[in-house]
């Protein structure tokens, strides 16, 4: 059985997923249940799906986890783009949650080739 916590890159996009929901707490009340809401789901997938990928049989449905969490990953990305551009983030905090996503998207690659 592999412990998900081992990970870096589940630690990673645990730490991601705790800095977005940080930094939607300031988005406005109208976007509760729009962009808020989507980006939080998007960025808690990234780590959840690695944790129920660590927790199958073969090293195929481990994989199949992984490439969703890389699709979530991506999904963040642009909702992280979105939001600088609706001026709902700074640009100093859209760099630094876009780079630990690209950093977070190639961990996740190389995973997914590794498992190949």
């Amino acid at each position: 059985m592999r412990d998900y916590k081992k990970y870096t890159v589940w630690q990673d996009g645990h730490q991601l997923t705790m800095m977005i929901y940080k930094l939607t707490a300031m988005f406005p009340n109208e976007e509760l249940f729009g962009v808020t809401s989507q980006l939080r789901r998007a960025a808690a997938s990234i780590p959840t799906n690695i944790a129920e990928g660590s927790g199958r049989e073969s090293d195929a449905d481990f994989r199949r986890f992984l490439v969703i969490a890389h699709g979530s990953a991506t999904e963040v990305e642009y909702l992280i783009f979105l939001s600088v551009e609706l001026n709902y983030i700074s640009k100093v905090d859209f760099e630094q949650c876009n780079d630990r996503v690209i950093v977070l998207r190639k961990q996740l690659r190389k995973f997914i080739d590794k498992l190949k």
